[in-house]
Protein backbone atom coordinates (compact mmCIF):
# COMPACT_ATOMS: atom_id res chain seq x y z
CA UNK A 1 0.00 0.00 0.00
CA UNK A 2 1.75 2.99 -1.37
CA UNK A 3 1.14 6.55 1.23
CA UNK A 4 0.60 9.93 -0.86
CA UNK A 5 2.86 12.98 0.78
CA UNK A 6 3.10 16.19 1.02
CA UNK A 7 6.52 18.46 0.92
CA UNK A 8 7.52 17.86 5.16
CA UNK A 9 6.76 13.83 4.80
CA UNK A 10 3.41 13.79 6.13
CA UNK A 11 1.10 11.46 5.05
CA UNK A 12 -2.00 12.51 3.48
CA UNK A 13 -5.45 10.94 1.68
CA UNK A 14 -6.50 11.73 -1.74
CA UNK A 15 -9.36 14.00 -1.40
CA UNK A 16 -8.66 15.22 2.34
CA UNK A 17 -7.03 18.49 3.08
CA UNK A 18 -3.82 19.84 4.91
CA UNK A 19 -3.63 20.55 8.45
CA UNK A 20 -3.64 23.93 9.96
CA UNK A 21 -1.83 26.33 8.81
CA UNK A 22 -1.74 25.56 4.77
CA UNK A 23 -3.50 27.92 2.64
CA UNK A 24 -6.48 27.66 0.33
CA UNK A 25 -7.47 30.80 0.68
CA UNK A 26 -7.02 31.70 -3.22
CA UNK A 27 -7.91 28.17 -5.03
CA UNK A 28 -11.40 29.53 -6.50
CA UNK A 29 -11.58 29.65 -10.35
CA UNK A 30 -9.53 28.45 -13.47
CA UNK A 31 -6.71 31.22 -12.81
CA UNK A 32 -5.52 29.31 -9.63
CA UNK A 33 -5.65 26.07 -10.65
CA UNK A 34 -4.01 26.38 -13.96
CA UNK A 35 -5.54 25.16 -17.52
CA UNK A 36 -7.95 22.49 -16.81
CA UNK A 37 -6.54 20.04 -19.44
CA UNK A 38 -3.10 20.08 -17.92
CA UNK A 39 -5.06 18.78 -14.17
CA UNK A 40 -3.91 15.75 -14.12
CA UNK A 41 -0.75 16.49 -14.84
CA UNK A 42 -0.60 19.03 -12.04
CA UNK A 43 -2.35 17.08 -9.15
CA UNK A 44 -5.49 19.19 -9.29
CA UNK A 45 -8.12 16.83 -10.06
CA UNK A 46 -9.82 16.25 -6.75
CA UNK A 47 -6.89 15.79 -4.62
CA UNK A 48 -5.59 19.78 -3.60
CA UNK A 49 -2.34 19.60 -3.75
CA UNK A 50 0.19 21.90 -1.56
CA UNK A 51 -1.83 25.32 -1.89
CA UNK A 52 0.36 27.04 0.66
CA UNK A 53 1.03 30.36 -1.04
CA UNK A 54 -2.51 30.47 -2.33
CA UNK A 55 -2.72 33.21 1.02
CA UNK A 56 -3.36 32.62 5.05
CA UNK A 57 -7.17 31.95 7.19
CA UNK A 58 -7.22 34.73 9.11
CA UNK A 59 -7.94 34.77 12.74
CA UNK A 60 -9.39 31.04 12.28
CA UNK A 61 -6.29 28.45 11.60
CA UNK A 62 -8.49 25.60 11.79
CA UNK A 63 -10.80 26.44 8.58
CA UNK A 64 -9.65 25.24 5.31
CA UNK A 65 -11.23 28.41 3.46
CA UNK A 66 -11.24 26.89 -0.01
CA UNK A 67 -15.12 27.16 0.20
CA UNK A 68 -17.38 24.52 -1.43
CA UNK A 69 -14.95 23.50 -4.58
CA UNK A 70 -13.14 21.83 -1.76
CA UNK A 71 -14.22 17.85 -0.89
CA UNK A 72 -13.73 19.03 3.17
CA UNK A 73 -17.23 20.35 3.27
CA UNK A 74 -16.13 23.88 4.41
CA UNK A 75 -18.08 26.77 3.70
CA UNK A 76 -17.60 29.39 6.06
CA UNK A 77 -18.24 26.90 9.41
CA UNK A 78 -16.96 24.74 11.77
CA UNK A 79 -16.47 21.39 9.79
CA UNK A 80 -15.95 17.77 9.82
CA UNK A 81 -13.14 17.05 6.85
CA UNK A 82 -14.98 14.66 4.81
CA UNK A 83 -14.07 13.21 1.32
CA UNK A 84 -15.85 13.43 -1.65
CA UNK A 85 -19.44 11.89 -0.92
CA UNK A 86 -19.94 12.79 2.11
CA UNK A 87 -18.42 9.44 4.30
CA UNK A 88 -16.22 9.89 6.94
CA UNK A 89 -13.09 8.43 5.78
CA UNK A 90 -11.25 5.26 7.54
CA UNK A 91 -8.12 5.48 8.96
CA UNK A 92 -8.44 9.46 9.33
CA UNK A 93 -8.93 12.14 12.08
CA UNK A 94 -11.00 15.05 12.08
CA UNK A 95 -7.95 17.20 10.72
CA UNK A 96 -7.62 14.68 8.15
CA UNK A 97 -4.50 13.48 9.55
CA UNK A 98 -3.62 9.79 8.10
CA UNK A 99 -3.48 7.14 11.56
CA UNK A 100 -1.76 4.21 11.93
CA UNK A 101 -2.44 1.33 9.49
CA UNK A 102 -2.29 -2.05 10.40
CA UNK A 103 -1.36 -5.02 7.77
CA UNK A 104 -2.62 -8.61 8.23
CA UNK A 105 0.08 -10.37 6.91
CA UNK A 106 -0.81 -13.56 4.39
CA UNK A 107 -0.60 -16.98 5.59
CA UNK A 108 1.95 -18.68 3.57
CA UNK A 109 0.84 -22.34 1.48
CA UNK A 110 -2.73 -22.06 2.71
CA UNK A 111 -6.22 -20.16 2.25
CA UNK A 112 -5.78 -17.18 5.02
CA UNK A 113 -8.92 -17.94 7.69
CA UNK A 114 -10.44 -14.64 7.98
CA UNK A 115 -13.56 -15.31 10.53
CA UNK A 116 -14.84 -18.22 12.61
CA UNK A 117 -17.38 -20.64 11.35
CA UNK A 118 -18.00 -22.98 8.33
CA UNK A 119 -16.10 -21.69 4.99
CA UNK A 120 -19.31 -22.32 2.80
CA UNK A 121 -21.50 -20.67 5.56
CA UNK A 122 -24.05 -17.62 4.37
CA UNK A 123 -24.06 -15.18 6.70
CA UNK A 124 -27.07 -12.92 7.54
CA UNK A 125 -29.13 -14.14 4.23
CA UNK A 126 -31.75 -11.77 3.13
CA UNK A 127 -35.39 -12.41 4.44
CA UNK A 128 -36.87 -15.08 2.12
CA UNK A 129 -33.98 -15.82 0.85
CA UNK A 130 -32.84 -19.84 0.23
CA UNK A 131 -29.47 -19.40 0.10
CA UNK A 132 -27.68 -22.84 -1.72
CA UNK A 133 -26.47 -24.50 -4.59
CA UNK A 134 -29.15 -24.74 -7.27
CA UNK A 135 -30.46 -27.56 -8.40
CA UNK A 136 -30.43 -28.69 -12.34
CA UNK A 137 -34.11 -26.63 -12.24
CA UNK A 138 -31.98 -23.80 -13.02
CA UNK A 139 -31.17 -25.13 -16.45
CA UNK A 140 -34.95 -24.62 -17.51
CA UNK A 141 -34.77 -20.71 -16.18
CA UNK A 142 -31.24 -20.08 -17.67
CA UNK A 143 -32.85 -21.30 -20.94
CA UNK A 144 -35.39 -23.03 -22.78
CA UNK A 145 -33.06 -25.73 -24.74
CA UNK A 146 -34.05 -29.25 -23.87
CA UNK A 147 -32.43 -31.85 -22.41
CA UNK A 148 -30.99 -34.43 -24.94
CA UNK A 149 -33.28 -37.49 -24.84
CA UNK A 150 -30.26 -40.11 -24.74
CA UNK A 151 -28.55 -38.31 -22.03
CA UNK A 152 -29.08 -39.78 -18.00
CA UNK A 153 -27.61 -37.97 -14.99
CA UNK A 154 -26.02 -39.09 -11.61
CA UNK A 155 -29.57 -37.77 -10.51
CA UNK A 156 -31.42 -40.46 -12.57
CA UNK A 157 -28.94 -43.31 -10.70
CA UNK A 158 -29.60 -41.77 -7.23
CA UNK A 159 -33.43 -41.29 -7.54
CA UNK A 160 -33.20 -44.76 -8.73
CA UNK A 161 -30.92 -47.07 -6.93
CA UNK A 162 -29.26 -45.15 -4.12
CA UNK A 163 -32.34 -43.01 -2.13
CA UNK A 164 -34.36 -45.91 -3.26
CA UNK A 165 -31.99 -48.19 -0.64
CA UNK A 166 -30.96 -50.81 -3.77
CA UNK A 167 -27.54 -49.47 -4.51
CA UNK A 168 -25.26 -52.63 -3.76
CA UNK A 169 -21.92 -50.83 -2.73
CA UNK A 170 -20.17 -52.55 -5.84
CA UNK A 171 -18.41 -49.65 -7.18
CA UNK A 172 -18.87 -49.62 -10.43
CA UNK A 173 -20.19 -46.19 -10.76
CA UNK A 174 -17.43 -44.80 -9.60
CA UNK A 175 -15.33 -46.21 -11.99
CA UNK A 176 -17.01 -46.06 -14.86
CA UNK A 177 -17.49 -42.47 -14.40
CA UNK A 178 -15.22 -40.69 -17.51
CA UNK A 179 -15.16 -37.47 -15.27
CA UNK A 180 -14.10 -38.54 -12.20
CA UNK A 181 -17.59 -36.73 -10.66
CA UNK A 182 -19.06 -39.70 -8.49
CA UNK A 183 -16.53 -40.30 -5.35
CA UNK A 184 -17.58 -42.78 -1.98
CA UNK A 185 -19.89 -40.94 0.36
CA UNK A 186 -18.78 -41.34 4.70
CA UNK A 187 -21.68 -43.55 4.41
CA UNK A 188 -20.19 -46.07 1.81
CA UNK A 189 -22.33 -45.12 -1.14
CA UNK A 190 -21.52 -43.48 -3.98
CA UNK A 191 -21.84 -39.45 -4.01
CA UNK A 192 -21.53 -36.61 -6.72
CA UNK A 193 -18.24 -35.00 -5.82
CA UNK A 194 -18.29 -32.30 -9.11
CA UNK A 195 -20.62 -31.34 -12.12
CA UNK A 196 -22.45 -34.56 -13.46
CA UNK A 197 -22.46 -33.75 -17.21
CA UNK A 198 -24.52 -36.21 -18.39
CA UNK A 199 -23.06 -39.26 -20.29
CA UNK A 200 -25.27 -42.13 -18.90
CA UNK A 201 -22.29 -44.13 -18.10
CA UNK A 202 -22.70 -44.80 -14.26
CA UNK A 203 -26.04 -45.64 -15.15
CA UNK A 204 -25.87 -47.87 -18.08
CA UNK A 205 -23.28 -50.09 -15.97
CA UNK A 206 -24.91 -50.03 -12.45
CA UNK A 207 -26.19 -54.20 -11.88
CA UNK A 208 -29.32 -52.41 -10.23
CA UNK A 209 -29.55 -49.61 -12.97
CA UNK A 210 -29.13 -49.94 -16.27
CA UNK A 211 -27.11 -53.05 -16.70
CA UNK A 212 -29.31 -55.96 -17.18
CA UNK A 213 -27.14 -58.33 -15.10
CA UNK A 214 -28.38 -61.36 -17.17
CA UNK A 215 -27.38 -60.29 -20.65
CA UNK A 216 -23.90 -59.92 -19.34
CA UNK A 217 -23.83 -64.21 -18.05
CA UNK A 218 -24.13 -65.17 -21.68
CA UNK A 219 -21.87 -62.15 -23.54
CA UNK A 220 -18.72 -63.33 -20.35
CA UNK A 221 -20.01 -67.02 -20.51
CA UNK A 222 -21.93 -67.82 -23.56
CA UNK A 223 -25.66 -69.21 -24.41
CA UNK A 224 -25.13 -72.21 -21.90
CA UNK A 225 -24.18 -69.76 -18.74
CA UNK A 226 -27.57 -69.13 -17.71
CA UNK A 227 -28.59 -72.26 -16.06
CA UNK A 228 -28.01 -74.24 -13.08
CA UNK A 229 -24.72 -72.91 -11.62
CA UNK A 230 -23.70 -72.27 -15.49
CA UNK A 231 -21.73 -74.38 -17.35
CA UNK A 232 -18.01 -74.68 -15.88
CA UNK A 233 -14.97 -76.22 -17.24
CA UNK A 234 -14.84 -78.37 -13.76
CA UNK A 235 -15.34 -77.95 -10.34
CA UNK A 236 -13.60 -79.47 -7.29
CA UNK A 237 -13.75 -79.60 -3.20
CA UNK A 238 -10.10 -78.73 -2.11
CA UNK A 239 -8.18 -77.22 0.96
CA UNK A 240 -4.82 -75.93 1.85
CA UNK A 241 -2.40 -77.87 3.43
CA UNK A 242 -0.23 -74.92 5.62
CA UNK A 243 -0.57 -74.14 8.66
CA UNK A 244 -1.78 -70.49 7.84
CA UNK A 245 -5.55 -72.18 6.79
CA UNK A 246 -6.80 -71.84 10.99
CA UNK A 247 -7.26 -68.09 9.85
CA UNK A 248 -8.80 -68.42 6.28
CA UNK A 249 -12.41 -68.93 5.59
CA UNK A 250 -13.18 -72.83 4.89
CA UNK A 251 -10.67 -74.27 2.83
CA UNK A 252 -8.88 -71.09 2.64
CA UNK A 253 -9.00 -71.73 -1.52
CA UNK A 254 -8.87 -67.61 -2.15
CA UNK A 255 -5.74 -66.90 -0.56
CA UNK A 256 -3.67 -69.98 -1.89
CA UNK A 257 -4.61 -68.82 -5.58
CA UNK A 258 -3.24 -65.73 -5.43
CA UNK A 259 -0.43 -66.49 -3.80
CA UNK A 260 0.76 -68.78 -6.20
CA UNK A 261 -0.26 -66.40 -8.91
CA UNK A 262 1.36 -63.67 -7.17
CA UNK A 263 4.55 -65.64 -6.79
CA UNK A 264 4.59 -66.79 -10.74
CA UNK A 265 4.59 -62.83 -11.65
CA UNK A 266 1.18 -63.84 -13.09
CA UNK A 267 0.26 -60.84 -11.21
CA UNK A 268 1.08 -57.92 -9.19
CA UNK A 269 -1.08 -57.83 -6.51
CA UNK A 270 -4.68 -58.51 -5.94
CA UNK A 271 -7.53 -56.33 -4.82
CA UNK A 272 -9.12 -57.78 -1.80
CA UNK A 273 -11.19 -56.75 1.51
CA UNK A 274 -9.32 -56.25 4.58
CA UNK A 275 -10.74 -55.50 7.85
CA UNK A 276 -10.44 -51.68 9.19
CA UNK A 277 -7.58 -51.04 11.66
CA UNK A 278 -10.24 -48.32 12.93
CA UNK A 279 -13.74 -50.75 13.26
CA UNK A 280 -13.67 -54.12 13.74
CA UNK A 281 -15.27 -56.76 11.29
CA UNK A 282 -15.77 -53.25 8.52
CA UNK A 283 -14.66 -54.40 5.21
CA UNK A 284 -12.17 -52.15 3.33
CA UNK A 285 -10.76 -52.27 -0.10
CA UNK A 286 -7.06 -53.45 -0.10
CA UNK A 287 -4.26 -54.39 -2.55
CA UNK A 288 -2.20 -56.93 -1.03
CA UNK A 289 1.33 -57.50 -3.15
CA UNK A 290 2.34 -59.64 -0.70
CA UNK A 291 1.87 -63.46 -0.02
CA UNK A 292 1.92 -61.78 3.60
CA UNK A 293 -0.48 -59.45 3.16
CA UNK A 294 -2.87 -61.84 1.26
CA UNK A 295 -2.68 -64.42 4.37
CA UNK A 296 -3.36 -61.62 7.10
CA UNK A 297 -6.55 -60.37 4.74
CA UNK A 298 -7.91 -64.34 4.62
CA UNK A 299 -11.61 -64.63 5.57
CA UNK A 300 -14.86 -63.44 4.80
CA UNK A 301 -16.22 -60.23 5.93
CA UNK A 302 -20.15 -59.85 5.48
CA UNK A 303 -19.78 -55.96 3.78
CA UNK A 304 -19.07 -54.32 0.44
CA UNK A 305 -16.28 -52.09 -0.07
CA UNK A 306 -17.07 -50.58 -3.29
CA UNK A 307 -14.33 -52.37 -4.39
CA UNK A 308 -14.82 -51.14 -7.93
CA UNK A 309 -14.05 -47.02 -6.80
CA UNK A 310 -10.32 -48.48 -5.36
CA UNK A 311 -9.23 -48.94 -8.99
CA UNK A 312 -7.09 -45.75 -9.17
CA UNK A 313 -3.72 -47.28 -9.43
CA UNK A 314 -2.48 -43.88 -8.20
CA UNK A 315 -4.00 -44.92 -4.91
CA UNK A 316 -1.93 -47.75 -4.72
CA UNK A 317 1.32 -46.61 -6.32
CA UNK A 318 3.32 -46.66 -3.04
CA UNK A 319 2.85 -50.95 -3.30
CA UNK A 320 3.08 -51.58 -7.15
CA UNK A 321 6.18 -51.87 -9.13
CA UNK A 322 7.37 -49.04 -11.04
CA UNK A 323 6.59 -49.69 -14.26
CA UNK A 324 4.26 -48.45 -17.65
CA UNK A 325 0.75 -48.95 -15.60
CA UNK A 326 -0.41 -50.65 -19.25
CA UNK A 327 1.76 -53.54 -17.84
CA UNK A 328 0.46 -53.76 -14.67
CA UNK A 329 -1.11 -57.33 -13.93
CA UNK A 330 -4.01 -57.47 -10.32
CA UNK A 331 -6.54 -59.99 -9.51
CA UNK A 332 -9.96 -59.33 -8.03
CA UNK A 333 -11.64 -60.79 -5.88
CA UNK A 334 -15.24 -59.61 -4.91
CA UNK A 335 -18.87 -60.79 -5.00
CA UNK A 336 -20.63 -61.50 -8.12
CA UNK A 337 -22.28 -58.14 -9.19
CA UNK A 338 -18.55 -56.74 -8.88
CA UNK A 339 -17.67 -59.51 -11.17
CA UNK A 340 -20.37 -58.38 -13.94
CA UNK A 341 -19.57 -54.72 -13.42
CA UNK A 342 -15.94 -54.78 -14.07
CA UNK A 343 -16.40 -57.63 -17.32
CA UNK A 344 -18.99 -54.90 -18.52
CA UNK A 345 -16.22 -52.70 -18.48
CA UNK A 346 -13.89 -54.20 -19.79
CA UNK A 347 -15.61 -54.80 -23.08
CA UNK A 348 -15.72 -51.08 -23.84
CA UNK A 349 -12.92 -48.68 -24.98
CA UNK A 350 -14.26 -46.12 -22.98
CA UNK A 351 -11.73 -44.32 -21.13
CA UNK A 352 -12.75 -44.13 -17.20
CA UNK A 353 -10.20 -41.51 -16.15
CA UNK A 354 -8.42 -42.27 -13.41
CA UNK A 355 -10.36 -45.83 -12.71
CA UNK A 356 -9.06 -46.44 -16.48
CA UNK A 357 -5.89 -48.25 -16.19
CA UNK A 358 -6.90 -50.27 -12.76
CA UNK A 359 -9.70 -51.14 -14.62
CA UNK A 360 -7.38 -52.49 -17.64
CA UNK A 361 -5.16 -54.29 -15.19
CA UNK A 362 -7.11 -56.26 -13.80
CA UNK A 363 -6.88 -59.80 -15.44
CA UNK A 364 -8.01 -62.83 -12.84
CA UNK A 365 -11.55 -62.66 -11.38
CA UNK A 366 -12.53 -64.59 -8.21
CA UNK A 367 -16.04 -64.60 -7.43
CA UNK A 368 -17.25 -65.70 -3.88
CA UNK A 369 -20.35 -67.52 -3.64
CA UNK A 370 -23.28 -64.99 -2.15
CA UNK A 371 -26.82 -64.73 -1.13
CA UNK A 372 -26.93 -61.28 -0.16
CA UNK A 373 -24.51 -58.76 1.75
CA UNK A 374 -24.98 -56.54 4.60
CA UNK A 375 -24.92 -52.95 5.61
CA UNK A 376 -21.97 -52.68 8.37
CA UNK A 377 -23.71 -50.16 10.88
CA UNK A 378 -27.05 -52.40 10.92
CA UNK A 379 -25.56 -55.72 11.06
CA UNK A 380 -22.67 -55.64 13.38
CA UNK A 381 -23.67 -52.52 15.62
CA UNK A 382 -27.66 -52.78 15.69
CA UNK A 383 -27.48 -56.73 15.06
CA UNK A 384 -24.77 -58.11 16.90
CA UNK A 385 -24.15 -55.42 19.67
CA UNK A 386 -27.07 -54.05 20.67
CA UNK A 387 -29.44 -56.81 20.06
CA UNK A 388 -27.19 -59.61 21.11
CA UNK A 389 -24.95 -57.76 23.38
CA UNK A 390 -21.93 -59.47 21.32
CA UNK A 391 -18.62 -57.57 21.71
CA UNK A 392 -17.16 -57.64 18.34
CA UNK A 393 -13.64 -57.57 19.90
CA UNK A 394 -14.47 -60.93 20.58
CA UNK A 395 -15.76 -62.21 17.40
CA UNK A 396 -13.26 -64.56 15.63
CA UNK A 397 -15.35 -65.75 12.09
CA UNK A 398 -18.16 -65.59 10.76
CA UNK A 399 -19.93 -67.63 7.87
CA UNK A 400 -23.28 -67.39 6.36
CA UNK A 401 -24.15 -71.30 5.29
CA UNK A 402 -27.50 -73.46 4.94
CA UNK A 403 -29.29 -70.75 5.41
CA UNK A 404 -27.61 -70.10 8.56
CA UNK A 405 -25.80 -66.78 10.59
CA UNK A 406 -23.06 -68.00 12.64
CA UNK A 407 -20.72 -65.97 14.82
CA UNK A 408 -17.65 -67.49 16.55
CA UNK A 409 -15.27 -66.37 18.95
CA UNK A 410 -11.33 -66.47 19.14
CA UNK A 411 -11.55 -69.66 20.80
CA UNK A 412 -13.69 -71.03 17.80
CA UNK A 413 -16.26 -71.07 19.79
CA UNK A 414 -20.02 -70.45 18.29
CA UNK A 415 -21.98 -67.66 19.87
CA UNK A 416 -24.51 -66.92 17.10
CA UNK A 417 -26.57 -69.59 15.43
CA UNK A 418 -29.66 -68.12 13.63
CA UNK A 419 -31.86 -68.05 10.32
CA UNK A 420 -30.00 -65.53 8.26
CA UNK A 421 -33.55 -64.42 7.90
CA UNK A 422 -33.50 -62.81 11.39
CA UNK A 423 -30.85 -60.58 9.95
CA UNK A 424 -32.95 -59.42 6.82
CA UNK A 425 -33.08 -55.93 8.24
CA UNK A 426 -29.52 -55.15 8.04
CA UNK A 427 -29.00 -56.83 4.41
CA UNK A 428 -28.58 -54.67 1.45
CA UNK A 429 -31.97 -54.48 -0.11
CA UNK A 430 -30.29 -54.48 -3.83
CA UNK A 431 -29.37 -58.19 -2.79
CA UNK A 432 -33.00 -59.72 -2.95
CA UNK A 433 -32.65 -58.91 -6.92
CA UNK A 434 -29.90 -60.56 -7.33
CA UNK A 435 -29.77 -64.43 -9.51
CA UNK A 436 -25.94 -64.57 -9.75
CA UNK A 437 -25.58 -67.00 -6.59
CA UNK A 438 -22.12 -69.16 -8.09
CA UNK A 439 -20.62 -65.37 -9.58
CA UNK A 440 -21.54 -66.45 -13.59
CA UNK A 441 -18.78 -63.78 -14.77
CA UNK A 442 -15.56 -64.77 -12.69
CA UNK A 443 -13.12 -66.89 -14.00
CA UNK A 444 -13.02 -69.18 -10.58
CA UNK A 445 -15.66 -69.61 -8.14
CA UNK A 446 -15.21 -69.87 -4.44
CA UNK A 447 -17.40 -71.09 -1.58
CA UNK A 448 -18.59 -73.51 0.81
CA UNK A 449 -21.37 -74.70 -0.26
CA UNK A 450 -21.37 -78.40 -2.00
CA UNK A 451 -18.28 -79.53 0.18
CA UNK A 452 -17.89 -80.69 3.58
CA UNK A 453 -16.23 -78.93 6.59
CA UNK A 454 -12.97 -77.28 5.98
CA UNK A 455 -13.21 -77.62 2.29
CA UNK A 456 -14.14 -74.97 -0.32
CA UNK A 457 -16.14 -75.61 -3.34
CA UNK A 458 -14.11 -74.25 -6.75
CA UNK A 459 -15.63 -73.60 -10.21
CA UNK A 460 -13.42 -73.23 -13.05
CA UNK A 461 -15.02 -70.98 -15.25
CA UNK A 462 -12.45 -69.85 -18.18
CA UNK A 463 -9.01 -71.05 -19.45
CA UNK A 464 -7.81 -68.06 -17.27
CA UNK A 465 -9.25 -69.31 -14.26
CA UNK A 466 -7.89 -73.36 -15.06
CA UNK A 467 -4.73 -71.98 -15.57
CA UNK A 468 -5.07 -70.27 -12.46
CA UNK A 469 -5.66 -73.92 -10.94
CA UNK A 470 -3.36 -75.55 -12.54
CA UNK A 471 -0.49 -73.29 -10.82
CA UNK A 472 -2.41 -73.68 -7.58
CA UNK A 473 -3.48 -77.80 -7.23
CA UNK A 474 -0.54 -79.07 -6.35
CA UNK A 475 -0.22 -77.74 -3.37
CA UNK A 476 -3.81 -78.52 -2.37
CA UNK A 477 -5.60 -81.32 -0.75
CA UNK A 478 -8.89 -81.51 -3.66
CA UNK A 479 -11.14 -83.93 -5.32
CA UNK A 480 -14.26 -83.85 -7.46
CA UNK A 481 -16.77 -81.73 -5.97
CA UNK A 482 -18.39 -83.43 -3.50
CA UNK A 483 -22.72 -81.98 -3.81
CA UNK A 484 -22.88 -80.32 -7.39
CA UNK A 485 -26.95 -80.82 -6.30
CA UNK A 486 -26.43 -78.10 -3.13
CA UNK A 487 -24.41 -75.68 -5.58
CA UNK A 488 -27.44 -75.76 -8.18
CA UNK A 489 -30.28 -75.72 -5.43
CA UNK A 490 -29.06 -72.50 -4.25
CA UNK A 491 -28.06 -71.01 -7.24
CA UNK A 492 -32.01 -72.17 -8.44
CA UNK A 493 -33.43 -70.52 -4.67
CA UNK A 494 -31.58 -67.11 -5.60
CA UNK A 495 -32.53 -66.87 -8.85
CA UNK A 496 -36.47 -67.28 -7.71
CA UNK A 497 -35.81 -64.92 -5.05
CA UNK A 498 -34.47 -62.71 -7.42
CA UNK A 499 -37.69 -63.36 -9.80
CA UNK A 500 -39.83 -62.41 -6.96
CA UNK A 501 -37.99 -59.13 -6.09
CA UNK A 502 -37.34 -57.60 -9.65
CA UNK A 503 -39.71 -55.43 -10.99
CA UNK A 504 -38.22 -55.56 -14.52
CA UNK A 505 -38.59 -58.38 -16.71
CA UNK A 506 -35.22 -61.17 -16.33
CA UNK A 507 -34.38 -61.63 -20.10
CA UNK A 508 -30.81 -62.88 -20.82
CA UNK A 509 -31.65 -62.66 -24.38
CA UNK A 510 -32.85 -58.38 -24.45
CA UNK A 511 -30.20 -55.91 -24.78
CA UNK A 512 -27.25 -55.25 -22.01
CA UNK A 513 -28.56 -51.62 -21.28
CA UNK A 514 -31.45 -50.37 -19.85
CA UNK A 515 -32.80 -46.85 -20.78
CA UNK A 516 -33.63 -44.92 -17.84
CA UNK A 517 -37.44 -44.55 -18.89
CA UNK A 518 -38.10 -48.28 -19.26
CA UNK A 519 -36.39 -49.03 -15.52
CA UNK A 520 -38.68 -46.01 -14.08
CA UNK A 521 -41.72 -47.70 -15.95
CA UNK A 522 -41.10 -50.34 -13.99
CA UNK A 523 -39.96 -49.06 -10.89
CA UNK A 524 -42.52 -46.07 -10.56
CA UNK A 525 -39.55 -43.87 -9.85
CA UNK A 526 -39.31 -40.13 -11.44
CA UNK A 527 -38.44 -39.31 -15.27
CA UNK A 528 -35.95 -36.17 -15.06
CA UNK A 529 -35.38 -35.33 -11.51
CA UNK A 530 -32.47 -33.49 -12.00
CA UNK A 531 -35.20 -30.84 -13.64
CA UNK A 532 -37.35 -31.48 -10.39
CA UNK A 533 -35.57 -29.73 -8.07
CA UNK A 534 -33.19 -32.93 -7.23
Amino acid sequence: MTEERDASGEGRMPGVPDGPGTDHSDVSGPEAHGDPEDSHAHGHSHDHADHSDHGDHGDDEERCGCGSSCGCGDTGGDSTAVPDGGATPANVDEDGKLGDVEFTKPAEGLSQDVEDGRPDEIVNPPDGAKPGTPSYGIRAEMNDIETPEDKTWFMELDEAVIDEGRCIQCGTCVASCPSDSIGIGEDGLPELVKMCTGCSMCWDFCPRGGLRYERQWKITGGDDNVKGAGDPITEFSAKVEEDWREGAQDGGLVTSVLIHLLEAGEIDGALVATESDDEPWKAESFLATTPAELIDSAGSIYNQTMALGNLGLDQWEHKLPDKDPADISLALVGTPCEIEGIRALQDFEWDYASQEAGVRAVDYTIALMCTKNFNYERLMGEQLVEQRDIDLDDVGKMDVLDGKMMVYDRDGELIVDEDVEAFHGAALKGCDECADFTGYCADLTVGSVGSSDEYSSVIVRTEQGLDAWELTKDDLDYHDLEDRGAVGGLQSWDKKKAFDSLERPFDPDAPRFIDYADHAANYGTELNPHEAGH
